[in-house]
């Protein structure tokens, strides 16, 4: 084979890779934002149903932390009515039989009721073998009578029935100061256990209720073992600590990263302690975002091999290339021409006349934007002041009023008009009248450099300034600094009563809403402007917006 055989051979094959990779690229392009919104829709349904998932678990938390609140009410009314009881009887000596014969202990919460003396020793008793032991060195015995209030204690063992559980005293003393016995109740942690089936079974969700020591008081029915158990109590102090008093919640998150809600029971030191693994929990949804992922490659893939077969190769390079620089001419790049050198000879001749003409857009492009340039500055400006003229005030005060819409920052306009400026024309001539407004232009130009406003020209011995994000407090301070600053420029006036050239200034300032429109922020200025004139001239006058609820907008200065 010929080295010139050889050399085209590679040219084709050069080709044709080029090709392909383009195509590729240009299926990417299309299938990309397919996928970047799918996968977005995905990710947005998974934070939704996690949203979901923990607002019914944080609701089911708070039923059952209410549930238990309950219990604890139900068990400290008992308490208080057995106490009144006691304390009834007790003149007549058949205290215990008259609470035995009055009180049946027949609450789900309550296995047993008994009365013990300031000594400890148990001397009645709905159930007889309690009768006689001794609780004096019970924590939550003594702290009932040191308190007189109600106590409830943490989770201890007991003597006689070697199973745990949970007392709850209440001190006669509370009621009667001449008795010193305590009203004890042994609950059932079963009925308290029972209270929590709402958040049994649920993958990735552990709930408890445990007392001060973090020793596991209460469990869902799927959680039993862990009654009596202590849990890390450590990892628990930071949420028990800040929990707040009553119907309070804490949510945080705790050393393992899982979500964790503690709700504090009144009354005692129990929590009631709900825990949620979102990897756990969001694992099917995983699994589904998985799969759609898998799909959405397989239909990429599928595209990709589509646009390599389906195209041609002498059609859809050319018009690539023609495309491409079509798009740059688009983007303002007028230097971008097609390299002839990669297209077939039919289409030489369209390459070569579509160079010709961008290369003439291109000059008449730049000559149109040099124009056009000379001609919004010439537009926009007052050549006398040097400022912005009515024009260029009306786009920027559009511009501020958009602005404001979005932002909700006030704006404040001020209307300033020279003062007897007829005069001072009529007695110094128009060339000194220009080089008055000049000099005032310069000035208003300062002040709008130093307080961040935009000054114009308005027409005449008009002028205004416009503040952005500012209040009306502000800009009366701006006005007064315009009136003072004109003040000092000392230009004789002899026919002004002020002896020199002088400004009156009027300022509305405004909140922009779609309700109002800027025409009206200028009316309000030009008839605080008026009122300045009408006040004697040389001041400043403020005019404010009223609006009415559902009528047209009024304007009170």
């Amino acid at each position: 084979m010929s080295r010139i055989a050889i050399v085209r051979n590679k040219a084709k094959l050069r080709a044709l890779l080029g090709i392909r990779a383009r195509l590729v690229v240009l299926a990417l392009i299309l299938v990309c934002p397919l996928m970047l919104d799918r996968v977005r829709l995905l990710e947005e349904t998974r934070t939704a149903q996690l949203a979901a998932m923990a607002n019914e678990l944080s609701t089911l938390a708070q039923r059952t932390a209410d549930a238990e609140r309950e219990v604890i009410s139900s068990v400290e009314a008992v308490l208080k009515s057995a106490a009144y009881v006691h304390a009834a009887a007790a003149q007549a000596g058949r205290s215990c039989s008259i609470l035995r014969a009055s009180l049946r202990v027949d609450l789900p919460s309550i296995r047993m009721l008994m009365v013990a003396g300031p000594d400890g020793v148990v001397h009645c008793s709905t159930s007889s073998m309690f009768v006689g032991s001794n609780i004096s060195d019970r924590s939550y015995f003594r702290k009932a009578l040191e308190t007189h209030d109600f106590v409830v204690s943490d989770f201890l063992v007991g003597r006689q029935t070697q199973k745990g559980t949970i007392l709850a005293a209440y001190p006669v003393s509370a009621i009667d100061t001449g008795e010193e016995a305590v009203i004890v109740a042994g609950m059932n942690l079963d009925w308290l256990s029972d209270m929590m089936s709402s958040l049994a079974g649920r993958v990735g969700v552990n709930a408890a209720l445990i007392d001060g020591e973090g020793t596991v008081l209460a469990a869902p029915p799927d959680e039993r073992s862990l009654i009596g158990k202590k849990l890390d109590r450590m990892s628990l102090l930071p949420a028990m600590a800040e929990t707040p008093q009553g119907r309070g919640s804490i949510t945080m998150h705790d050393d393992a990263g899982r979500l964790m809600t503690v709700s504090r029971i009144p009354g005692t030191s129990a929590r009631l302690v709900v825990t949620v693994d979102e990897n756990k929990v969001s694992a099917g949804i995983n699994r589904d975002i998985r799969t759609a992922y898998l799909q959405l490659a397989l239909v990429c893939l599928f595209v990709l091999l589509g646009a390599l077969i389906a195209a041609e190769r002498l059609i859809v390079q050319p018009i690539s290339v023609l495309t491409g620089v079509a798009k740059k001419f688009a983007e303002g790049n007028w230097s971008a021409r097609v390299a002839r050198k990669r297209l077939p000879s039919e289409f030489v001749p369209l390459a070569r006349a579509f160079n010709a003409m961008a290369a003439q857009l291109g000059q008449r492009e730049r000559e149109l934007v040099a124009s056009n340039s000379r001609l919004t500055v010439m537009a926009s400006m007052d050549l006398l002041s040097g400022l912005a003229n009515r024009r260029g005030l009306q786009s920027r005060l559009d511009f501020e009023w958009m602005k404001g819409q979005q932002t909700g920052h006030r704006l404040a306009l001020m209307m300033i008009d020279v003062d007897h400026f007829k005069l001072f024309n009529d007695s110094y001539g128009h060339p000194e009248g220009d080089a008055c407004l000049s000099r005032i232009g310069e000035t208003l130009a300062a002040v709008a450099d130093q307080t961040g406003g935009f000054a114009a020209r308005y027409g005449g011995e008009e002028f205004c300034l416009l503040l952005p994000e500012t209040g009306i407090g502000r800009a009366l301070q701006v006005g007064e600094l315009v009136r003072t600053t004109v003040e000092q420029l000392a230009l004789p006036h002899k026919t002004s009563a002020f002896e020199h050239v002088t400004v009156s200034i009027g300022v509305a300032c405004t909140l922009p809403s779609e309700h109002a429109s800027p025409a009206e922020l200028i009316e309000a200025a030009d008839a605080a402007l008026y009122a300045a004139k009408h006040r004697g001239r040389n001041n400043v006058v403020e005019h404010g917006f009223i609006r009415a609820s559902d009528g047209p907008v009024a304007m009170a200065s």
